[in-house]
C-alpha cells in the first residue's frame, strides 16, 4: 500500500514538473513572439510620431489605456524618465501577466500595470499628464463614461491622443475588421461631446498597413 501511494505521489510531482514547464516554454514562446510582431510593427505603426503628439515632457505621468500587452506602454518608459511613471490599463489579465513579464525582463521600472473595468479605468482624479488610446477606442463599451473617467484623471491642459482605424466599405458585412474599425468623424464629435478641445486631427495618419486599413490619429487637450 505504502509503494503504491509513493508511486502515485512520484507521477503526480511528474506531471506538476511536465506542466509547469510546459507552461514556462509557451510564455517564453509568447514573449519571443511579441518582440518579432512589434518589431513588424514599428515599420508602418508610426511610434514615434504618436509619442511626439502626446507632447511628454520628463517626470510626467502617461497613461496607456488599452495598454494589451505593452507595445505603445514600454516605449513610453523612456520619454517620461526615471522621475516619470507609465500606467498600463487594460481590462484583460493575460495580457496584462504579459506586460507584467515583459517590464521586468527590460528592467522598466517605471511601468505601472493597472487592471481596470469596462465603464471604469480606476484612475485617480488630476493625475495624469498624457493619455493614449492607441487601436482601443473602436473597443469601448461606453465611451462617454470612459472619456468621463479619462478627462478627470487628466491635470489641467492634459493631451489626449486617440489612434484608429478608418472605416472600410469593403469590410462591411464582408470580414471581421469591420468590428474593429471607428471614424474619426465619431470619435471627434464624442470627445467633443465630453469636453475636450480638439488640438489637431490627421485621417491620414497611416495609409496603408499590413491588412490594408488606413489608420486616423486626434490630438485633444482638457480645457
Amino acid at each position: 500500500m505504502d509503494y503504491r501511494v509513493k508511486l502515485l505521489a512520484f507521477f503526480i510531482c511528474a506531471l506538476a514538473v511536465f506542466f509547469l514547464l510546459n507552461t514556462g516554454y509557451s510564455a517564453l514562446n509568447t514573449l519571443s513572439r511579441l518582440d518579432v510582431v512589434e518589431a513588424e510593427r514599428d515599420q508602418w505603426q508610426r511610434p514615434a510620431a504618436v509619442i511626439q503628439a502626446l507632447g511628454i515632457r520628463p517626470g510626467d505621468v502617461a497613461l496607456d489605456l488599452g495598454c494589451g500587452s505593452g507595445y505603445f506602454a514600454l516605449k513610453l518608459s523612456s520619454p517620461v524618465g526615471k522621475a516619470g511613471r507609465v500606467l498600463a490599463e487594460d481590462i484583460r489579465r493575460l495580457p496584462l501577466t504579459f506586460l507584467w513579464f515583459r517590464t521586468i525582463l527590460k528592467n522598466e521600472r517605471n511601468v505601472t500595470v493597472v487592471r481596470g473595468g469596462a465603464t471604469d479605468p480606476h484612475l485617480s482624479r488630476r493625475q495624469v499628464n498624457e493619455v493614449l488610446i492607441a487601436n482601443t477606442y473602436h473597443e469601448l463599451a461606453d465611451s462617454q463614461a470612459i472619456l468621463a473617467q479619462v478627462r478627470q484623471s487628466l491635470v489641467s491642459d492634459g493631451r489626449l491622443v486617440v489612434l484608429d482605424r478608418s472605416p472600410n466599405p469593403a469590410d462591411i458585412g464582408a470580414t471581421r475588421l469591420a468590428e474593429h474599425e471607428i471614424s474619426a468623424g465619431q470619435v471627434e464629435g464624442e470627445l467633443r461631446q465630453a469636453q475636450f478641445e480638439i488640438v489637431a486631427r490627421q485621417d491620414d495618419f497611416i495609409e496603408k498597413d499590413p491588412d490594408n486599413e488606413s489608420w486616423w490619429l486626434i490630438v485633444a487637450r482638457k480645457p
